[in-house]
């Protein structure tokens, strides 16, 4: 009677196991390469800029914030041929440059903290791949509801998978 209880629900996790992975296998393979660029981003230049050195890492020596911002939004217009305005500035003193990133097209301009020189003006692909990797590239409720689905998916077969693997031994001893 156990035994046959066992078995059933082997059959029953065998299923759930099998819809679970086939349900979740295109979102698990955009995750895992993805996952795998974003792991390489700091090796890959084409994935996320090179870091450039400024001239100088002593703040008092810098420009301002509005002049490094001029600086960085004349570069992006003229490389764009139109204006996008400024999302963030990414300050790093210790390498004296600012990366000034843009609100659309995932541009980036490093600038010389000092000098206020432009060092590059590229795309970041890295984080375009990370948008794809964590479905906020469609939205904030996609991101959420796609990585608690897909956490919560993986656990599952995981769990699943342990069951599967660790119950035909229990079968075959209790024959």
């Amino acid at each position: 009677m156990i035994l046959q209880k066992l078995v059933k629900q082997l059959r029953q996790f065998r299923s759930l196991h099998k819809w679970i992975g086939i349900s979740l296998a295109f979102f698990i393979l955009i995750s895992s390469i993805t996952g795998v660029l974003l792991g390489w981003k700091k090796n890959v230049p084409l994935l996320q800029p090179k870091m450039y050195s400024g001239t100088s890492s002593q703040l008092t020596e810098w420009k301002s914030f509005d002049a490094i911002a001029n600086s960085a939004k004349h570069a992006i217009d003229s490389v764009t041929k139109r204006t996008i305005e400024i999302d963030r500035m990414d300050v790093r003193p210790d390498k004296g440059v600012v990366k000034v990133l843009f609100a659309e097209g995932y541009w980036e301009v490093q600038v010389d903290g000092r000098t206020g020189k432009i060092f590059s003006v590229t795309q970041r692909h890295a984080d375009w791949i990370e948008h794809i990797h964590d479905g906020s590239i469609i939205s904030e409720f996609v991101k959420v509801m796609y990585t608690n689905i897909i956490g919560i998916g993986l656990i599952t077969l995981a769990l699943s998978g342990l069951y599967l693997w660790f119950g035909p031994k229990v079968v075959r001893k209790m024959k």
